[in-house]
């Protein structure tokens, strides 16, 4: 392992039921059509309004319980579904003549033990794996999807300048200590990644005190937080078979208030493969708690 240290939507409750919503702004010209399939988080609206500016009509998808209802503010474009109705979202799609379209934002695997009520296309997926991982599951709904015409494309897709650079982000960087830390996470993030358990891991004093799992990031910095106390070092990366078309690895000022409510003082992240959401905001906040963040290349792939 090497490390450098250096439209405007109708606007009703988007949990009014299973029905779909679909409005249309007055007067937006319409330019080529993207679909957005929206998980949760801010990503799905970032990527809306950058498509919007350079001059695409988007089309969105969003789930109910997940997705921001204020996405509907920012597409031309709208329908809400409950999580596992593939077949109401290719309908979707399909009425609005979408033919490409990008993933964003992430859906709570824990909704596989409670609200999920996948419709018969999804149980035939389910059928067809051996398992249910995150790069299985998904890699057979984009299959889906493309059968019906659609091609999924890379989630950075129109997206430039929102990648992590190789390089410190803070002013601040980290210490000896931190550093120490960050090498050994670096390591087991990506075997856990391999594994396709989660892309984050929480340190101290080279002891891994937390592994993100089913929870998400964010519950594991807590819980490693709550475990170490105060001084954990964050480190989040790629799965070394990563499909750049899903899931890439997300930080923004979420991610920072997480870490300062439990005295984190280092984050580092995967550069050229991780998506920084909000930079300025996330970067003040950083600053402003002490958090020094850096952007690593990955020297093995």
């Amino acid at each position: 392992m090497t490390v450098k240290s250096h439209d405007k939507s109708v606007h009703s409750d988007p949990h009014d039921g299973v029905g779909e919503r679909i409005g249309q702004r007055a007067g937006q010209k319409i330019g080529q059509k993207i679909g957005l399939i929206a998980g949760n988080g801010r990503f799905p609206i970032i990527f809306a309004e950058n498509a919007r500016r350079l001059g695409y009509a988007v089309t969105a998808v969003a789930h109910v319980g997940e997705t921001e209802p204020e996405l509907e503010k920012h597409v031309e474009r709208i329908h809400w579904i409950k999580i596992g109705q593939l077949n109401k979202l290719i309908k979707a799609f399909k009425e609005d003549g979408v033919r490409q379209a990008v993933m964003l934002g992430g859906i709570k695997k824990t909704h596989v033990f409670t609200t999920v009520r996948p419709d018969l296309r999804t149980l035939a997926i389910a059928s067809r794996l051996r398992a249910y991982k995150d790069d299985a599951i998904l890699r057979e709904f984009a299959a889906e999807l493309e059968g019906e015409g659609i091609t999924i494309r890379e989630s950075t897709f129109g997206l430039d300048g929102i990648l992590v650079e190789d390089s410190p982000l803070t002013k601040r960087r980290p210490t000896k200590k931190e550093w120490d830390d960050i090498r050994y996470g670096w390591d087991v993030a990506r075997e856990i990644g391999r594994l396709d358990v989660g892309q984050c891991v929480v340190v101290k004093d080279r002891v891994i005190v937390a592994v993100e799992a089913v929870e998400g990031t964010d519950r594991a910095i807590r819980r490693g937080g709550e475990l170490a106390g105060a001084g954990v070092v964050v480190v989040k990366r790629c799965k070394p078979q990563q499909d750049l078309r899903f899931d890439l690895p997300a930080i923004g000022p979420k991610t920072i208030q997480v870490m300062a409510s439990v005295k984190a003082t280092a984050l580092a992240v995967e550069a050229g493969r991780s998506v920084l959401l909000d930079r300025q905001e996330m970067i003040h906040q950083a600053e402003q708690a002490g958090i020094a963040v850096v952007g690593l290349a990955d020297e093995e792939r």
